[in-house]
């Protein structure tokens, strides 16, 4: 354990990972319709500002005009080369991140996840103040993980040809302390239209029973891809 009586737990951030050129998908992942009417940004967002994280939104020059989909509490900031890798957008999220912070997340636009997931980590976070708090679904970790301040150094010198966050992960395993989850809902990643397209209907067939939303499921999947694509189509 790392504590300190002077560590806030109260000014927790989160870097949501949103320049990258989506190419798997074939489109724009930010601009992807989500569950009650959000994008895939604007559910992450909103998301976040619900746990009591502050959101830092990373974009890239292609896709900047989805600062729309994030309210005024949110800041935002544009890599000018998201070619370089994800680690050049990790730093340029951090440089918005104030020193003296409780915690940061590191959240990819792909990988969404309900509040009280995130609630959970911080809660974690704060009884411990372990250096990073990651999420176990039956022994394997997740995603989002979340650093405590005193990893800020570390973080700031990750760098793509030394395998960026995975490298801190093998270098500090002892001192991670993993939260157990009983739902693989941590391992969700969308990468492919097919993986986008089952977890659609199973998050809007979730926010449907619980929450009884308004909208239904064709609705969200017609078209099937997304209503905002931030590329122009690709000549046959």
């Amino acid at each position: 354990r790392h504590n300190s009586s002077n560590e806030r737990c109260d000014r927790h951030y989160a870097i949501i990972l949103a320049a990258g050129a989506s190419t798997r998908m074939g489109i724009c992942k930010a601009s992807l319709p989500w569950c009650n009417g959000n994008t895939l940004l604007s559910y992450q967002v909103e998301q976040c500002l619900q746990a009591g994280m502050t959101p830092i939104v990373v974009l890239g020059p292609h896709n900047a005009q989805r600062q729309q989909d994030c309210p005024p509490a949110t800041s935002i900031v544009i890599n000018p080369d998201p070619t370089a890798g994800k680690t050049h957008s990790i730093q340029i999220g951090l440089a918005q991140v104030p020193t003296n912070c409780g915690s940061v997340t590191l959240i990819a636009v792909d990988q969404p996840r309900p509040s009280g997931l995130y609630q959970r980590l911080l809660q974690a976070h704060c009884s411990t103040a372990s250096l990073i708090t990651a999420p176990m679904y039956q022994g394997r970790m997740g995603h989002p993980l979340l650093f405590a301040n005193a990893m800020l150094p570390h973080l700031h010198q990750i760098r793509e040809e030394t395998l960026g966050i995975r490298q801190l992960v093998t270098t500090f395993a002892a001192q991670i302390q993993q939260v157990q989850f009983d739902t693989p809902q941590i391992l969700i990643d969308l990468n492919t239209p097919e993986r986008y397209q089952t977890h659609l209907q199973q998050a809007v067939a979730q926010a449907c029973s619980t929450e009884r939303i308004a909208l239904t499921l064709p609705s969200l999947l017609t078209p099937p891809l997304p209503l905002h694509p931030c590329f122009p189509p690709k000549p046959d």
